[in-house]
């Protein structure tokens, strides 16, 4: 097959990746798992031949240069891949992300009602987190879209590449890509700041310069939306802090704990009771308790202050686990691969009645500083 066919394949299937490397079958990423197509085994002048006819002269000119290029990739009205083109080993591989055209409901996704809350805020930064490929840009376009459909506002989003095409509709959109549109994400939020904007999305928070200029945009009268590669709220907000020089520091944990609304930390897990995946979350909604743990610099006791947060919707990621394993949803054993705190987790498991026959919890603990008993 060529390239074409592999990828309306691809979306027959209902695949989310194709992964197309020297020396091994196409290969689908179905519901989180890896499936070869066929027995045919690639060879270099296939995925040579793939790689020509989805890149145009100046895609394989960066190739050539930094080894590698990103880029969204149109197979026909209505179906959008996100293309990461790059060389491994003399040859070329290809990966290649199916991006849904849809837009999904909060519920759809498993985020709370609530969320819907913050999406009216004047000012702030709101963070989604977590590994590639656990649906950061799926939540941020869901929330992108809300804003779109019920505020009239200037949102400007700046992405590697554009994934989510967003029409205007009640706000006006523009969406402006890296690399084509402008040469970086820090340029681009200086320049954000000077186009009347009321909502700015960052497609990736990758540097000081970047993570600077979305605090200051926060603190100055805008909403910010970003995502970063990082699990839970305490290590999102440590891997901001940490990102800074040390005498930056203190002056960062102080606007961090004024401007921050939100800390949304995701994974997606196989489900056992139908076909398909499912979103786990860990939520932090700002508190005056959370805020004084940042700025003094304690964000180790952000897990234990998750409880007392539940209130205002706040959800610890090995809450929402077991809330998932218990009603069926997902395993056991996917439950406490993906939890932040194993030991507490099969504690809880056990003292709640719902853990496997047969189970042990390590290290068990008369009080959980995780879950609300």
């Amino acid at each position: 097959m060529d390239i074409i066919q592999v990828l309306r394949e691809a979306v027959r299937r209902g695949a989310s990746d194709v992964h197309v490397t020297v020396a091994r079958p196409v290969t689908f990423r179905l519901h989180g798992r890896l499936v070869a197509i066929d027995e045919n085994l690639l060879t270099p002048k296939d995925t040579e031949e793939f790689m020509k006819s989805i890149t145009s002269e100046d895609h394989r000119a960066q190739i050539e240069r930094i080894g590698g290029v990103d880029f969204g990739f149109n197979l026909e009205r209505g179906v959008r891949f996100r293309s990461s083109v790059f060389k491994q080993r003399g040859s070329y591989g290809i990966v290649l992300r199916l991006l849904p055209t849809e837009f999904f409901t909060f519920e759809k996704i498993g985020l709370p009602a609530h969320i819907i809350e913050l999406l009216s805020r004047p000012r702030g930064l709101i963070l989604v987190t977590g590994p590639t490929g656990s649906g950061k840009t799926t939540t941020l376009a869901t929330m992108i879209n809300y804003i779109n459909e019920n505020h009239d506002v200037h949102v400007i989003t700046i992405e590697d590449p554009i994934e989510y095409n967003h029409d205007h509709k009640k706000s006006i959109v523009n969406q402006r890509e890296v690399g084509s549109d402008v040469p970086s994400f820090s340029e681009a939020l200086v320049k954000a700041l000077r186009q009347d904007p009321d909502v700015i999305l960052i497609g990736e928070m990758r540097d000081l310069a970047t993570m600077e200029s979305a605090i200051t945009a926060a603190e100055t009268g805008h909403l910010v939306f970003a995502t970063l590669h990082t699990t839970g709220a305490a290590r999102t907000v440590d891997r901001i802090i940490d990102v800074f020089p040390a005498h930056q520091q203190p002056q960062v944990r102080t606007q961090l704990a004024s401007t921050l609304i939100a800390v949304i930390s995701q994974t997606l897990i196989p489900r056992v009771d139908v076909t398909g995946r499912v979103a786990a979350f860990e939520i932090m909604i700002s508190t005056p308790a959370i805020a004084n743990l940042i700025r003094e610099g304690k964000t180790h006791q952000i897990v234990s202050e998750l409880q007392t947060g539940a209130k205002y919707g706040s959800k610890s990621m090995d809450k929402h686990l077991l809330e998932l394993y218990s009603r069926g949803i997902i395993s056991y054993d996917e439950a406490l691969a993906k939890s932040y705190d194993p030991g507490l987790f099969a504690h809880e498991a056990s003292r709640i009645g719902v853990a496997p026959k047969g189970t042990v919890p390590k290290d068990p603990i008369k009080k959980s500083r995780v879950f609300v008993k």
